[in-house]
């Protein structure tokens, strides 16, 4: 099923094109039964196929529900429909930081603001046991109200380090904690990742934390912590 504006998801009318990712597409929607605009993320066809890509889907699903904070993204529904399937969220208004930072770095009032923000949305996905992994400018939103987390597609849920610096699970249980990736994979985007993504190993909370770093580095001076290609 190909998606344009005015093709129906249930009860949602799809608008235009927002954006797209590693995994999925994002797209202005209108949910026709509470007359409000949303953002449906769709999870690509050839993806669609893969028992690895679904089950990653359902994962961010899952993850998102669990959080309620001011500075995470808000997961409304989740659906399928014609072989598609597709979580329903806010539609945020606003710039990315990325977006942001092309026009140079942030006054320090906004680094400290923002950068709060952040911390404080990853410190709630870290309480649920809940990893990002893929924290960057891109997958940040400034909107009016402050900034807003996007983006769990990569997250997951495993060890985190607590305040005796010990790792623990929410589940220990043979198979709560399975990865969805052959040991060895990297996932995430690699200027911001900490050295443990980078050598294929667990990620935990510290990852999140090296992450956060490296953004706050570049909203403070307006270029990237580390430039490597």
């Amino acid at each position: 099923m190909t998606l344009a504006p005015g093709i129906r998801l249930g009860p949602y009318e799809i608008v235009s094109p927002l954006g797209a990712g590693g995994m999925g597409e994002v797209w202005r929607a209108k949910d026709t039964r509470l007359e409000r605009d949303v953002a449906i993320k769709i999870l690509p066809g050839d993806f669609a196929s893969s028992p690895q890509f679904k089950a990653r889907f359902k994962r961010e699903a899952k993850t998102i529900s669990q959080l309620n904070h001011p500075n995470v993204c808000t997961l409304f529904d989740v659906g399928h429909h014609e072989g598609l399937d597709f979580l329903v969220m806010e539609l945020i208004e606003g710039e990315s930081l990325a977006e942001r930072l092309l026009k140079g770095r942030l006054p320090l009032e906004l680094v400290l603001r923002h950068g709060t923000e952040i911390a404080s949305a990853l410190d709630a996905a870290h309480k649920q046991g809940i990893v990002h992994r893929d924290l960057k400018p891109g997958n940040v939103m400034l909107t009016k109200s402050g900034a807003k987390l996007l983006d769990f597609g990569l997250a997951k849920s495993g060890p985190l380090l607590s305040s005796t610096s010990s790792v623990s699970h929410l589940d220990d249980s043979p198979t709560a904690h399975r990865p969805l990736t052959e040991q060895g994979t990297i996932l995430g985007t690699f200027q911001y990742m900490a050295p443990e993504q980078l050598e294929g190993m667990e990620a935990d909370a510290r990852t999140d934390i090296f992450a956060l770093g490296a953004v706050l580095y570049e909203m403070a001076t307006g270029r990237r912590a580390f430039q490597g290609k």
